[in-house]
């Protein structure tokens, strides 16, 4: 495998839609509410959505198309677009996931806000996704899936629904997000130079001299 990528992802959306959850199940591959016994860990142990964030940042190791990656995670401990310091934490990621409960209309109505506030720090080109989480609650659900598919063509970007409590697409989103960052990095980086031909020594040649 050639060399290790490092990446900072940054979860952003309404307050109780199980961003820190998303985080846990993906960097502890453990299901929210499992037991993380078998894991070290130094921050608070209820993890599950409306708990404190995680202190210090979860990060992870793990490989994409045959090629090591080292991946932080940055969950906002609000809900707040507005807050000062909400810009200070866009500014650190490197790509977003934009997420709301599929139980929630209200959390799905503020996403574009969450959106701006991305493009307002990172540009229009920022690398996210959007992630309509809590599957596993889809008979409670508010927003439709074609609502979220619909959003994200707007914003040009991917659309996934996940579960953090059982896991489902979870893995996905974070894999996404890294391919997506890998092929605009690749995108912008310039072109090698072409290196010019070197000519091959030999015999310099005899001029002729003509009286």
């Amino acid at each position: 495998m050639s060399r290790v990528d490092q990446w900072t992802i940054a979860l952003l959306g309404e307050s109780g839609i199980g961003k820190t959850a998303l985080a846990v199940t993906f960097a502890l591959d453990t299901e929210c509410g499992a037991s993380l016994s078998s894991h070290v860990w130094s921050g608070p142990v209820n993890l599950c959505p409306g708990m404190p964030e995680p202190d210090p940042p979860l990060r992870k190791q793990f490989i994409v198309d045959n090629r090591m990656c080292f991946v932080e995670l940055l969950d906002s401990a609000t809900g707040q677009v507005a807050e000062p310091h909400q810009y200070q934490f866009i500014a650190e990621g490197d790509g977003f996931v934009l997420a709301y409960s599929i139980t929630s209309r209200s959390s799905f109505d503020h996403v574009e806000a969450f959106h701006e506030a991305v493009k307002r720090v990172k540009g229009a080109n920022a690398v996210l996704i959007l992630v309509g989480n809590k599957y596993d609650e889809r008979s409670e659900r508010e927003v439709s899936r074609e609502d979220g598919a619909t959003l994200a063509r707007q914003l040009g970007c991917e659309f996934i629904e996940t579960s953090a409590k059982t896991g489902q697409n979870v893995g996905r989103t974070f894999t996404g997000i890294v391919r997506a960052l890998r092929q605009t990095k690749a995108a912008e980086s310039p072109p090698a130079p072409t290196p010019f031909p070197i000519p091959l020594k030999g015999k310099k040649r005899q001029k002729c001299i003509i009286f």
